[in-house]
């Protein structure tokens, strides 16, 4: 399961992923170039539809809805990988730590991995933003990734326990190298793909619970972001009024990232898993035998 990048980049899921979030990426990064001006200012009328003047619109207060989806991705991307980049490095550790050593560090990992494992995670993070009251980026990045990492550290184990019987771990541990060596030069580049796999879906669900959070009420109003935009839009009663665009230009924002991970996932699971690669190869099958049989006829 070793991970290089030409098998992804000759995958046009993976490029049009990868082109997706890239770009939007960028967006962010080049926010001051790209939409110049505060987001918070008003700049126009309320819910004022989309225009030459205001190609996104405007909110209830006026202010400019472009400007804070530019702005926005700023917080909701680097909180979302941020978060997902912790969820993915804690999960990892606990998981090779506790697959490696067995016994009885084993156990008490697994059974604090299983503890919150079985805890609901939307409504413990609902619970404990509640406690916290109005959080920041920062404080819901720490939530979320306190409470997240458990899926993957299930998976990391698993598969540690399966690398550590190998025959290149055995002979590491008869000429008595040290255990971290084994864990990081042995079996951790056997785990690239799915760790890949766990970053991916830890930064989806990272940005989607973020997101709900901020749309509840819970992030810090002042900060701009796609969740924020969704809650001041359901504030304002934005699909009642007719102010489509208050909530579609965030939510499009949410779905392209999605998509654009989800796309790069796709091609993670079929690295990791083989048999997910014989849809393309049997429709080649498939165009090769037709194309023998046009010969054939055309040979008669």
């Amino acid at each position: 399961m070793s991970f290089t990048l030409r098998p992804i980049l000759r995958q046009k899921k993976a490029l049009a992923g990868l082109i997706i979030i890239v770009a939007l990426w960028l967006m962010a990064l080049f926010a001051p170039i790209v939409a110049p001006g505060e987001p918070g200012a008003r700049v126009g009328r309320s819910h004022q539809p989309p225009s030459i003047e205001h190609v996104m619109g405007t909110t209830k207060m006026g202010r400019d809805v472009y400007r804070q989806f530019v702005w926005g991705a700023r917080s909701s991307l680097s909180v979302g990988f941020a978060t997902g980049i912790a969820i993915t490095v804690l999960g990892t550790a606990i998981g090779l730590v506790a697959g490696y050593a067995g016994g009885r560090t084993d156990a008490v990992l697994d059974l604090a991995t299983n503890a919150v494992l079985v805890v609901p995670n939307m409504p413990l993070l609902i619970l404990l933003a509640s406690f916290a009251g109005t959080v920041g980026p920062m404080t819901i990045m720490a939530i979320i990734a306190l409470t997240s990492w458990p899926w993957g550290a299930r998976m990391t184990r698993s598969q540690t326990m399966a690398l550590r019987n190998r025959d290149f771990v055995t002979a590491s541990q008869m000429i008595a190298e040290p255990a971290w060596r084994i864990i990081f030069v042995e079996i951790l580049p056997n785990l690239t793909t799915l760790i890949g796999i766990n970053l991916v879906g830890s930064i989806i669900y990272a940005i989607v619970a973020q997101t709900t959070l901020e749309y509840l009420g819970f992030g810090d109003p002042l900060k701009v972001s796609w969740g924020t935009m969704l809650y001041n839009a359901q504030n304002s009663s934005a699909i009642m009024v007719g102010a489509w665009w208050d909530i579609g230009v965030p939510a499009v924002g949410i779905a392209l990232t999605g998509l654009g991970l989800a796309l790069l996932n796709f091609t993670f699971d079929e690295i990791a898993n083989p048999q997910l690669r014989s849809g393309p190869a049997l429709t080649r099958w498939f165009r090769l035998n037709r194309a023998r049989n046009r010969e054939l006829e055309l040979g008669r």
